[in-house]
């Protein structure tokens, strides 16, 4: 249950398997980042050009309206991953050098559980713009998850990773400290680490900017292994 909550890529109302994912995008090259670089059809950059268009009548800029495309998939990331697919990749249409696509194609490959591809989604947005803080978080939510995959097999290897995951979540904790992925997630990684001082400080730091992302059952297990000092 923790381990979803992590990721935060829950894929409840898809039952895509990855296997068949793969099968598909062979076909449709909207399920691969950048339309997989390939050669597209006149009528298919007719109908870029025309989508373009369309989205410009909406929003001012290239950018905004690749930012509100990014905003719209993540919004189905968690019932439709090959809706979300589609959005991520009108975002690279409209902008390509907006970097918070890598973001965008990383968490779907979460989501598939391709924890390698989406490494390699992260690895690149962040080549390009090494301080976005959406892709260093997430970037640290990878590590994070190769920590409970790790843990009943390799504590030494686990133990490594949890601690990439605290550098890659601090520096985007530096550069955006109002991100409240960050100071969750911040919280969970030092509560695995044992040090509960830590995790009740981001804990708060979260709940001070909302607290929309803590779950009641991370509250629970913090409360339970953390009690609050008196």
């Amino acid at each position: 249950m923790l381990l979803i909550t992590v990721l935060a890529v829950p894929a409840f109302g898809q039952q895509m398997t990855l296997e068949q994912w793969d099968a598909e995008a062979k076909e449709n090259i909207r399920l691969l980042p950048k339309y997989g670089h390939t050669e597209k059809t006149g009528s298919q950059k007719q109908s870029d050009e025309e989508f373009i268009t369309s989205a410009l009548e909406k929003d001012s800029t290239h950018r905004k309206a690749s930012d509100h495309m990014i905003s719209l998939g993540f919004q189905y990331l968690y019932r439709d991953v090959k809706t979300a697919m589609y959005r991520f990749n009108q975002a690279y249409l409209l902008d390509s050098t907006n970097t918070d696509i890598y973001w965008g194609y990383g968490a779907v490959y979460m989501a598939l559980g391709d924890y390698e591809r989406a490494q390699e989604q992260y690895t690149e947005g962040l080549f390009l713009d090494p301080e976005n803080a959406h892709l260093l978080t997430d970037y640290g939510t990878y590590f994070l998850a190769q920590y409970y995959g790790l843990q009943p097999i390799d504590q030494q290897l686990a133990s490594a990773n949890l601690d990439s995951a605290i550098a890659y979540m601090s520096r985007s904790y530096q550069l955006e400290p109002s991100y409240q992925s960050t100071s969750f997630k911040l919280s969970i990684c030092y509560w695995n680490r044992s040090d509960c001082e830590s995790a009740w400080k981001y804990y708060d730091i979260c709940k001070a900017f909302g607290g929309q992302p803590i779950t009641e059952d991370y509250t629970d297990d913090l409360e339970g292994t953390c009690p609050r000092k008196k």
